[in-house]
């Protein structure tokens, strides 16, 4: 008999994927939280900026009584104003350390135990030793920073290289200097693996993992369509698992469990956050629709991995 999905990870869901009318921290935070919360299903959560205060201390409130798992993704605030760790400008990079300053701050007030973290943009070839080592420095200063807000688990979060975010971090190799420069002066530094970023890549998991196995401390599933550059959802979008024209299925989720499972990457013994990354985007698509459908993918997978 498969053994509870709950005793190998905390299942979570990114709050402003599903419910996209509160991506840039604006609009129905608190009643989409809330629905949320009340969903067993879920014990954790992941959220990102909230920018009023009110709505944010009434947010934290309703975490609090859920008993969810709280994590923080700060891509809503880089990503929309195109700010980069690894920016070779010093003025600009000094502007994304700051702005993953407030995150931290932000992350606290929701009672966040963990905080994910993307590289910024690959500059080339010829640039991208440098930018590593400026995205090395950055990093440990937020780390050192996080020490004063709660001391969160801090995760880099892998992007791909050439399909949609043009990441620095990035490929295996890339992503495992980072944390082979990072991981032995600060514990509470990790990796975080995306399933729906391995296509994009060009990797598979059963090969990439291994590699990183010593530093992955959390995960996301999604789904994403980039053999078709002229298809609706081409690119890094989130879509439901299944869609026509996407790469990721139950199964491939399944398989995906199997190997985290086989690495113990995933176990009573850790039980990390392992966070769906859905979004509605097409007619008829709802937020209910699309939580739905990657509850039952979720349970189906598991229950065959």
């Amino acid at each position: 008999m498969q053994a509870s999905i709950y005793e190998y990870m905390k299942v979570g869901v990114v709050h402003f994927k599903a419910f996209p009318e509160c991506v840039n921290g604006v609009g129905p935070v608190v009643e989409t939280v809330r629905k949320l919360c009340e969903d067993d299903f879920f014990t954790a959560i992941e959220m990102g900026t909230v920018k009023d205060i009110k709505q944010r201390t009434e947010a934290a409130k309703l975490l609090e009584i859920s008993g969810l798992e709280v994590a923080y993704g700060c891509q809503p605030t880089l990503f929309p104003n195109k700010l980069s760790l690894n920016h070779l400008d010093k003025g600009e990079r000094k502007k994304a350390i700051k702005a993953v300053f407030n995150c931290l701050k932000e992350a606290h007030d929701l009672g966040a135990t963990s905080v994910r973290i993307p590289a910024g943009k690959d500059p080339g070839p010829e640039k991208r030793e440098e930018a590593k080592k400026l995205l090395i420095d950055s990093l440990s200063q937020i780390l050192d920073k996080a020490k004063e807000t709660g001391n969160p688990l801090v995760t880099l979060k892998i992007f791909d290289r050439d399909k949609d975010k043009e990441s620095l971090i990035g490929p295996v190799d890339d992503a495992l200097d980072i944390a082979e420069a990072l991981c032995p002066s600060y514990e509470k530094f990790g990796l975080l693996t995306d399933l729906s970023h391995f296509p994009l890549l060009g990797e598979d998991p059963a090969v990439t993992l291994p590699k990183l196995a010593k530093y992955v401390k959390a995960f996301h599933i999604g789904n994403c369509v980039y053999k078709d550059p002229l298809h609706v959802l081409y690119g890094d979008l989130q879509p439901r698992f299944g869609v026509e024209g996407g790469e990721v299925d139950m199964p491939m989720v399944s398989k995906y469990f199997r190997v985290l499972k086989d690495l113990n990457l995933i176990g009573p013994d850790k039980r990390p956050i392992l966070s769906a990354e859905v979004r509605p985007l097409l007619p008829m698509e709802t937020s209910e629709l699309i939580l739905a459908n990657c509850k039952r993918v979720i349970k189906e997978a598991w229950a065959l991995a």
